[in-house]
């Protein structure tokens, strides 16, 4: 039986070494953002987890907070009263609106931990000439600070988005508001153990809007159980963060890193109580995978998506594929294809099963030698032995070195 020549040891936080390994390092909120949704209290040791989580973007914090966040390692969206776009302010003028922003940034300053301020979560489509205001306004008071606006997913209403269609849902937002980036929330997994649908026809539909747009987007997923959505799972974590990254997503924020005393809200990273669930340990093992590829995933451009076998609607299959000639084994697959630096070809094959492992062989359509690039140490090596099996949501990135 084929053995890996080197064994990778259980890595306890970001920055720590397992035995054989150099740490890894952590990526910028500002290159891959890792956030952590939650309201988060101004409490350093509270907020350390968060960092030691894998997270380089904290919660919405007050700005009181910011000291706190900044020591512990963090960046951070500064919920501050006068920049919240509630109804009551959708009618305000350019002027009305600078002198929020101007209030907001005289208090805030340019505080080491400030990533941006939070404005808006889930606007209906009249809420987009105000939205653009503030945002305009804060781009000429506050070009280094960042407007985040979430929108809603493609299983909103009509009456929930304003608007006829998704499409023109993200087309609208995007010309009126030209956020630096889009986010939005998709909740997919249910405790059936089923994917709920248009999951993949939303990011389909993100990604062909921003890039149209020429900016990066991030995808708000779940991190803990309510209604009838599914109990965290390592395989779920991975699913979710493996597809959006396939899609090219630059930014990934998981619902909600604390649980809500409400409801049947349960398992998130951190409990009602305030302990750590095992979801934390799930959850920090996926972030510290992202920070591994990400100094390479970066640097590369979204071509293409395509699925195998079986292909979603709305979505390509392998035929439509620039890169890869083959794609074979048990599994179902969706794998992201990628340019990078002198043209190389990349490619982000995930397995698509929430349950299952699968062993999978790829061909490219170029001839060269077929190098992974490792989800837990960053480095780059050609792809051989073991390395062809994928847990259930795991996904490889496998380049040609021609």
């Amino acid at each position: 039986m084929w053995r890996l020549l080197t064994a990778v040891g259980l890595v306890c936080g970001v920055g720590t070494q397992a035995i054989g390994q150099e740490p890894i390092a952590r990526v910028a909120p500002e290159d891959f953002a890792i956030l952590a949704w939650s309201h988060m209290p101004n409490d350093v040791n509270v907020l350390r987890e968060v960092y030691e989580c894998g997270f380089n973007l904290a919660g919405m914090v007050n700005p009181e907070a910011l000291d706190a966040v900044a020591a512990a390692g963090l960046k951070t969206l500064v919920s501050h009263p006068a920049m919240h776009v509630v109804n009551s302010r959708v009618d305000r003028d350019e002027a009305a609106v600078a002198q929020d922003v101007q209030a907001a940034v005289e208090q805030v300053g340019q505080h080491p931990a400030l990533f941006g301020y939070y404005l808006r979560d889930e606007p209906p489509a009249s809420m987009f000439p105000a939205l653009g205001r503030y945002a305009a306004a804060l781009r000429q008071t506050a070009p280094y600070a960042a407007a985040y606006i979430n929108l809603f997913p493609n299983y909103a209403s009509p009456q929930q988005l304003g608007s006829a269609t998704y499409a023109e849902h993200l087309e609208q937002y995007l010309s009126i508001v030209k956020p630096p980036f889009l986010s939005y929330d998709h909740y997919a997994l249910m405790e059936d153990g089923s994917l709920r649908d248009l999951y993949f026809q939303n990011l389909e539909a993100v990604r062909a809007a921003t890039l149209a747009h020429n900016v990066p987007f991030w995808n708000i997923v779940l991190a803990n159980a309510h209604f009838t959505y599914a109990e965290p799972s390592p395989g779920g974590l991975r699913f979710q963060a493996y597809t959006t990254l396939a899609y090219g997503g630059r930014g990934l924020s998981y619902f909600t890193y604390m649980s809500p005393a409400v409801g049947n809200y349960r398992l998130a990273p951190i409990d009602q109580f305030g302990h750590k669930t095992p979801t934390w340990d799930m959850l920090r093992n996926v972030n510290l995978q992202i920070h591994a590829l990400a100094p390479t995933l970066i640097t590369l451009k979204s071509v293409g998506v395509f699925h195998h076998p079986d292909v979603p609607d709305g979505c390509r299959a392998l035929a439509d594929s620039q890169l890869v000639a083959a794609l074979d084994g048990p599994g179902r697959f969706v794998v992201g294809e990628f340019t990078g630096p002198d043209d190389t070809p990349y490619v982000l094959v995930v397995n698509k099963d929430l349950h299952t492992s699968t062993h999978f062989g790829v061909k490219f359509r170029q001839d060269g030698t077929i190098m992974q690039t490792n989800s837990y140490t960053g480095k780059t090596s050609p792809w051989h032995g073991e390395n062809n099996w994928l847990a259930a949501g795991q996904g490889m990135l496998l380049s040609l070195r021609k």
